[in-house]
């Protein structure tokens, strides 16, 4: 797919958009968005990047994009892990 985007100049250059290069960082800026979003997993991030595993892990780390796990998460995730050692 091909989006053609209209950026004024000023803004542009600003985001170093002049530069060699851009489309790739306008790719990681919607990369990252839709990965904080929740409308990326992990393994699309790298797929659209053409990453393997360890590059996406350290791309997001790089960006600060964390797991996106809150303490209730992990809680949920321990309980239920449990219940399925007990059952087995």
């Amino acid at each position: 797919m091909t989006v053609t985007l209209q950026i004024p100049d000023f803004i542009a250059a600003s985001l170093h958009l002049m530069d060699s290069g851009r489309e790739q960082r306008v790719l990681e800026a919607l990369a990252l968005e839709g990965y904080r979003s929740g409308d990326l997993s992990r393994g699309q991030v790298g797929e659209m990047l053409g990453m393997d595993y360890w590059d996406t892990e350290a791309f997001l780390k790089q960006h600060g994009a964390g797991y996106g796990l809150s303490a209730d998460d992990l809680e949920k995730d321990r309980q239920e892990l449990e219940k399925m050692l007990a059952a087995a």
